[in-house]
């Protein structure tokens, strides 16, 4: 997929295809894209990128080759802006293989952030591959890279003391906190204990990452074998 070929411009001119007419007589303020107002003074816009997803059987399927849209995008640059120079290149995927068409580009022509995210993605796996993950976003867990058989409720318990790591959470507390529900049956104290004992049999090797605080609670301890996924920055320990 890293593979990259030079796009030699097409002598062939598509009689559909026509350049855009010039925007500046109509609105000059909207011509180019605002530059940062924190752009560092030692630097300025040389250029930019326009990454296209679009396969050949798409862009047969639209009348059009890529050949051709490459040139019709060219012819039209050269009308607008005739000092401009450009330089087109293809990215290239094994045949089958999936992911969006502009992801699959923007990755092949490594563009910074396609390639981070994709790291991160990679360690991600990784770290899921072993312990226990607790995936806040996605309301999962995941025990030595297996998704475990979590209750709604299971996973509510677990989640509670994640979120307050550290503090030893009375029994009377996540009584209050997770059966909140007008239809929920209240449960007794003992019965924080049967939920905890169900939550600790399907942790299995990893029961002891919830604590017993003997006449008190429970508590979460940062656990080398526990890892935390929070998604888009982390929530809020009185929200979930």
């Amino acid at each position: 997929m890293s593979n990259i070929a030079t796009l030699e411009r097409s002598a062939t001119r598509a009689p559909h295809l026509r350049a855009v007419p010039p925007l500046i007589e109509q609105a000059p303020a909207a011509v180019a894209p605002a530059v940062p107002a924190d752009l560092p003074a030692t630097r300025s816009p040389r250029g930019f990128a326009l990454y296209v997803g679009l396969d050949e059987i798409k862009a047969a399927e639209a009348g059009v080759s890529l050949p051709l849209l490459v040139d019709a995008l060219r012819r039209t640059l050269a009308e607008l802006a005739p000092g401009a120079e450009t330089h087109a290149t293809v990215a290239l995927a094994p045949h089958g293989s999936g992911g969006r068409d502009l992801d699959v580009v923007r990755l092949a022509l490594q563009e910074p952030g396609a390639i981070a995210r994709t790291k991160a993605a990679d360690e991600e796996e990784k770290d899921e591959d072993y312990g226990v993950t607790v995936d806040i976003s996605r309301k999962r867990v995941l025990i030595d890279g297996d998704s475990a058989a979590f209750t709604y409720k299971e996973f509510e318990l677990l989640q509670y003391l994640v979120l307050r790591e550290g503090r030893t959470i009375e029994r009377t507390e996540l009584v209050g906190a997770l059966w909140q529900s007008p239809d929920d049956e209240t449960p007794g104290e003992r019965t924080i204990d049967v939920h905890v004992r169900r939550l600790r049999a399907k942790l299995g090797r990893y029961e002891d990452i919830v604590r017993t605080v003997r006449g008190v609670g429970y508590r979460f301890d940062r656990h080398a074998d526990v890892v935390i996924r929070y998604g888009h920055g982390t929530p809020s320990p009185d929200r979930f």
